[in-house]
């Protein structure tokens, strides 16, 4: 049946990855996104070989297009890593990362994952030098000091409740502030006896302040300095609440303010400010609320409620609960993630997951492969209802939350790819219980079409 396409009235950037999301990128616009949609993509190709041809200028270009156009959808791309090694049995399968690279089991399974080194990736690629992540390079550029990450897990009542290993019957949102901290601290190794001092230097008038840290003796330690910038934190502040509010659901702030009084202090005073100010009459007016939490007392009510809440937590606690997150919902394949930046104009979406190396080298070879594709698919999502709130597009916001729906519908009623039916039913898991890559995108392009065709009805 043919499907009047929908009509977007402003460009999307388009940032194309690598390997085997590079090879489901492709099918998912073929099959889900050009058939019913008429838009205007800017696009810009992120694999290796070409940021590696452009001397990585492609990834500035991307970045800034995003500046100009506000929406960025971005395919999982390579970042050069140190060389990795896991281990896990059978029983471990569960692992997101196991799982989504896992090859056919059985009960004596010991699966040992590589990734390759730096110096092995410039090899592979014949590449100029080791390249910067791209990620970092363009959250830098969409003013990554005051950028915020989300990161949305995928619930259901069904199957994806039979992938959960939590009590989580609701998606939870983790909201990462993606500035400063560990992230941008300076570190020494301190050799010998002597004072470390923390020493600051006021630009212009006043005296310098200088705290002694601490004594060290024979043969020494290390030493950490951190900050962060009340412009960032305050910026968080307001991309958190202004996520809640627009999907209605609470906040919670954690923090480690008992140990950390002023450096986490700040943090917890500056959202209380933004919210009594700004956000308080517009919470309660929706039956909505905003909490302040010490991380380990959220980490404890996170385990056992059933989510639907948004959890603002600092860069590290971020990036720690994000994999918690995952893990809980069985499969990074369940996880998308979105870059905010502070005008709430701008964003970038993009699966949490990577490019699935050892599926690509499956593919390369014509062997069948079975890699999810849900997280990738909502990252078109989240892009489009983005494009679609901005534009005031009623139409391209309500296609956006059927294809989410028929990602849901169609694991729900048993089609699934293979690292979400060994959560299902375990390492023996049978063919015919799960599709193949391409099987499951016509699966969920099949049941699109189904709920689009009853809207046309209406």
């Amino acid at each position: 049946m043919a499907v009047e396409k929908i009509k977007v009235a402003n460009p999307i950037v388009e940032m194309d990855g690598d390997e085997m999301t590079r090879v489901i990128w492709k099918s998912i616009k073929e099959k889900l996104i050009f058939p019913f949609l008429e838009l205007d993509i800017k696009y810009f190709d992120l694999g290796l070989p070409n940021r590696d041809a452009t001397d990585d200028r492609v990834t500035v270009e991307s970045a800034e297009a995003t500046l100009k156009y506000n929406v960025a959808i971005k395919c999982a791309t390579i970042t050069p890593d140190i060389e990795v090694l896991v281990v896990v049995s059978v029983t471990e399968v569960c692992n997101e990362r196991v799982v989504q690279e896992s090859m056919p089991l059985t009960a004596s399974d010991v699966f040992i994952s590589f990734d390759l080194t730096d110096e092995g990736r410039v090899k592979e690629f014949n590449l100029k030098q080791m390249w910067r992540s791209p990620n970092g390079t363009i959250r830098n550029i969409l003013n990554g000091e005051a950028a915020l990450l989300f990161w949305y897990g995928l619930q259901g009542t069904n199957y994806l409740q039979k992938c959960s290993k939590a009590c989580w019957t609701r998606p939870i949102c983790i909201g990462r502030h993606a500035f400063g901290d560990q992230y941008r601290a300076s570190e020494e190794v301190i050799r010998g006896a002597g004072t470390l001092k923390l020493v600051f230097v006021p630009e212009g008038q006043g005296d310098k302040t200088e705290i002694e840290v601490f004594r060290f003796k024979d043969p020494g330690g290390v030493a950490m300095s951190m900050y962060n910038t009340d412009e960032s934190i305050r910026a968080f502040a307001e991309s958190s609440m202004s996520t809640a509010f627009q999907k209605k659901w609470p906040l919670y702030l954690s923090t480690k303010n008992t140990i950390l009084k002023k450096y986490d202090g700040r943090f917890k005073d500056i959202f209380q400010e933004v919210y009594e100010t700004n956000w308080k009459a517009k919470f309660e007016a929706i039956g909505i609320w905003y909490e302040h939490r010490l991380i380990d007392d959220m980490v404890a009510y996170a385990v056992k409620s059933e989510g639907g809440y948004v959890w603002a937590c600092k860069n590290y606690d971020g990036d720690v609960q994000s994999d918690f997150l995952a893990q809980g919902f069985g499969s990074l394949g369940l996880m998308t993630s979105v870059l905010v930046c502070p005008d709430g104009r701008s964003i970038e979406a993009e699966a949490a997951h990577g490019t699935v190396t050892r599926h690509f080298r499956v593919h390369q070879k014509g062997g069948e492969t079975s890699t999810n594709s849900i997280a990738s698919i909502f990252a078109w999502t989240r892009g489009l209802a983005h494009r679609a709130n901005l534009d005031n597009n009623p139409k391209l916001l309500d296609f956006t939350s059927k294809l989410e729906a028929a990602c849901v519908g169609t694991v729900e009623s048993g089609k699934m790819t293979k690292d979400l039916a060994l959560l299902v039913y375990g390492p023996k898991v049978k063919r015919s219980q799960y599709r193949n890559t391409e099987e499951f995108i016509d699966a969920v392009a099949a049941e699109l079409r189904a709920r689009l065709a009853v809207r046309a009805k209406m």
